[in-house]
């Protein structure tokens, strides 16, 4: 089996000076970078002050941005084929499965690292992605040994929900934000997603951004902060399956 690339990106430490009680790892969009979220950490580090803060660069050089990255290719991903036919996308984001399955080795290599780095377990873990990096996000957290403290998608989608009940192994709170004017991830991702999370037993919340198009909303950096908070110090309480809805 061919070594996973090594990845790196911009750090951002612990608020309070001392060394990180928590990490937080952010997964850019195709076609960005990990300098495209770092800055997150900004707005989170007055909840989060003994967080470190990275966010790797992906593992392939872009198809469409001469300095960007991306996690895998997009190529034949239609967006407006995907508004104008939302049965058809349940079937796209299930065969975009074994694109994240290839980049998966790499993420999980790297969160490893990481949390050796700083002496830390996945119970001081978070994981946080933007649309491509919600992909990821969710599929390697999902088939870890050892649960990670929290998960949180913007703009995003779920990769292979078909056959995620029987992959799960860890079932971290999970929280999806999702612009409902979102013109490349539809959202009706959104919905599928909390169906197939639902469906793998793993405790998701999820909250429609009003206007927002692929981005992220004031409101969504406001309580996913909150979220990440509350995970972390144990505060969150996981809501029922039967209870998913949105809770803002």
């Amino acid at each position: 089996m061919a070594t996973p690339p090594r990845l790196d990106g911009p750090r951002m430490p612990p608020a309070y000076g001392g060394p990180p009680r928590q990490l937080v790892i952010l997964l850019h969009g195709y076609g960005a970078d990990g300098n495209d979220l770092i800055s997150l950490g900004g707005y989170w580090q007055s909840r989060l002050p003994g967080a470190a803060f990275v966010a790797p660069n992906g593992p392939e050089h872009s198809e469409v941005v001469p300095q960007g990255r991306q996690w895998f290719s997009l190529g034949n991903y239609d967006p407006n084929k995907l508004r104008r036919d939302p049965a058809g996308a349940s079937a796209e984001y299930d065969r975009r499965e074994a694109d994240v399955e290839k980049a998966a080795p790499a993420l999980n290599a790297f969160i490893d690292a990481e949390l050796e780095r700083y002496g830390l377990d996945e119970s001081s873990l978070a994981l946080v992605g933007f649309s491509q990096g919600t992909m990821m996000s969710l599929y390697v957290s999902l088939r870890r040994e050892r649960q990670c403290a929290a998960v949180v998608g913007f703009s995003g989608a779920l990769c292979g929900a078909s056959g995620t009940p029987a992959a799960t192994r860890s079932r971290p709170p999970v929280f999806l934000f999702h612009g409902d004017a979102d013109e490349v991830v539809p959202i009706h991702a959104l919905f599928l997603g909390v169906e197939g999370l639902a469906a793998a037993g793993v405790s998701v919340e999820w909250h429609i951004c009003n206007g927002i198009g692929h981005g992220i909303a004031p409101d969504a950096l406001e309580l996913s902060g909150r979220f990440l908070a509350e995970a972390f110090s144990g505060a969150r309480q996981p809501v029922e399956v039967a209870q998913i809805g949105d809770r803002a």
